[in-house]
């Protein structure tokens, strides 16, 4: 249940927080007060799509928190222990927006990406507009209507998921056959191009190691010159460094016993001769590996050469040559097992479908038992919103040709009939507006009395009625109160004197702004407020009189 509403800086509302109850709160209000402005809000908070036009002009951004008890929606607090976001028995929903149109939603506290917003939303609070009964005209959202009504989500989730891997199944199949195309071609070709390259033998670790090698036999000459001249100079003549140090050190030894400064010194110099002699031996034996090899040279040379062709043949580079080796195989295999795996895949789509089938044929008797019930319950309702001769049947049908679908095999559709002379036929070639208004209303008040949804908000859902039938649509819309919360927005005085709670919502304009607010009515107010909506220019007490009658009249009710 719905128990606070706090909206800053949104459309034309300043700052507002408000408090709800149990029962029916009636919204009312002069035509362009803004009260669709809370439904609005309330839509974002629970997940719906925010535009930059929504945030208050001159202000950088829009903040709408909405607090809901849901203790004892099981669902819901499911939801939020499968995500981690759980907190007691309250749920806390925010939404702020930028004046560039960015957006980020909260729950309990902790950012989460909108769509889990809208997730969580959609077990809270059940939103139906001004205009919706215009959806009722499609035949999805006839079949969603049952299926709600019905109250199977396991069957549905069955039926999506084995449609989802059925057709996993055939899409890939048809890649199977794709690759089968030209299969005698397409083998032979991949079984001569994996030869050559497994014929390569070669690894990651070859092509550094050739190219290395190649380095250091290319420039064998230059190396062995080089190294030999810097031996000779490092240690192999009476004047190479070696030498030169070593008779330095003596000298300084034979002066030690004069200057014990110098003790330190020395023992640095004869470090150091020790690591020109390390040095030395280390070049040396570097020197004793090279080898002038002009063979091994061309050898090296001409297995680089393929290699570097191969690449470029085959649009790679040279280092790739390994992997795409692994990688020809492996589709060389699939293409010569293609008609086995097609074989399995054909005999795993069979028994897909028949699974499908079966939670198919589940999901059709649950919705043809529920499509009685249904009718039922909706053509007594709509009986009582002024349509006496009225009668509703929800059909189930199967689909053209046996065909399946994620969502089942069945095609729903609602079939009304306003007169007895009339048969029932499609409800876009029957009823007009106002009787499009009152039959969507009856069903929303058949499928709320079963939903588990703990919150139904009907904006201006009485449009195109009047008199004793508004009355009775009034008298409804108490009745669903007493089952689950109920927010009706309404411009009729015989709805709003039904309500359990009444909150006025007005505009006020000045020279800087315009803002909405809203306030409670006590009881006195609301007999002035359902005054002012029966009409006439001046209120009368004969008009105070008549929204008195109403007020008690509902209380009796």
């Amino acid at each position: 249940m719905l128990t606070r509403l706090q909206v800053q800086d949104f459309a034309l509302v300043d700052d507002l927080e408000l408090e709800f109850g149990a029962g029916l709160t009636i919204f009312t209000g002069e035509t362009g007060a803004g009260k669709s402005i809370l439904i609005e809000a309330l839509g974002l908070a629970l997940g719906k799509r925010a535009e930059s036009g929504m945030v208050r002009q001159h202000c950088k951004r829009a903040d709408i928190t909405a607090l809901l008890d849901i203790g004892g929606n099981e669902a819901a607090l499911q939801w939020l222990r499968d995500h981690e976001l759980e907190h007691d028995q309250e749920c806390f929903l925010r939404r702020t927006i930028s004046s560039e149109g960015r957006s980020r939603a909260y729950i309990n506290g902790r950012p989460v990406p909108r769509q889990l917003l809208y997730e969580l939303g959609l077990m809270l609070v059940d939103i139906h507009g001004q205009h919706e009964h215009q959806s009722l005209l499609r035949r999805d959202f006839q079949r969603q209507m049952l299926d709600g009504f019905a109250k199977h989500p396991r069957l549905l989730s069955a039926m999506a998921e084995s449609f989802q891997h059925l057709q996993q199944l055939k899409a890939r199949l048809a890649e199977v056959e794709q690759l089968s195309a030209g299969h005698d071609d397409q083998s032979a070709l991949l079984a001569y191009q994996v030869r050559e390259l497994e014929a390569l033998n070669l690894t990651a670790e070859e092509l550094p190691a050739l190219e290395a090698e190649h380095q250091r036999l290319a420039n064998a000459e230059t190396l062995i010159s080089t190294i030999s001249r810097s031996l000779q100079q490092l240690d192999e003549d009476e004047t190479s460094l070696t030498t030169l140090l070593s008779r330095l050190i003596g000298d300084l030894e034979a002066l030690q016993r004069n200057d014990t400064a110098l003790n330190a010194i020395t023992t640095t110099l004869t470090d150091a001769l020790v690591q020109l002699q390390e040095g030395a031996g280390d070049l040396r034996h570097h020197l004793d590996g090279l080898r002038l090899d002009p063979q091994r040279l061309q050898e090296i040379e001409q297995r680089l050469t393929i290699l570097h062709d191969l690449a470029r043949k085959h649009h790679v580079r040279v280092e790739e040559l390994p992997e795409l080796a692994a990688r020809l195989a492996e589709r060389l295999s699939r293409l010569e097992n293609a008609d086995q795996e097609r074989r399995q895949l054909l005999k795993q789509i069979q028994e897909a479908e028949a699974t499908c089938r079966r939670h198919g044929e589940a999901l059709s008797k649950s919705r043809l038992r529920a499509a009685r019930t249904l009718g039922k319950e909706t053509t007594a309702h709509m009986r009582k919103l002024g349509l006496p001769d009225g009668e509703i049947i929800v059909q189930v049908r199967p689909l053209a040709e046996g065909r399946l679908t994620a969502t089942g095999m069945d095609e729903v559709e609602f079939l009304v009939s306003t007169n007895p002379s009339q048969p029932p036929r499609p409800l876009n070639k029957v009823a007009s507006g106002g009787e499009l208004s009152r039959i969507s209303l009856a069903i929303h008040v058949v499928t709320g009395r079963r939903g588990e949804i703990p919150t139904m908000i009907f904006d201006e859902v009485d449009v195109g009625i009047g008199g004793r039938i508004a009355e009775i649509v009034g008298q409804e819309l108490r009745a669903l109160g007493s089952r689950c919360q109920v927010l009706c927005i309404t411009h009729l005085p015989q709805v709003a004197a039904q309500g359990d709670h009444h909150l006025q919502v007005s505009k006020q304009s000045s020279k800087k702004a315009t803002t909405v607010n809203i306030r409670v009515l006590d009881e006195e107010q609301r007999r002035e407020e359902l005054a002012r909506m029966l009409g006439g220019v001046e209120i009368t007490e004969q008009t105070r009189a008549h929204a008195g009658e109403m007020l008690a009249r509902s209380q009796q009710a």
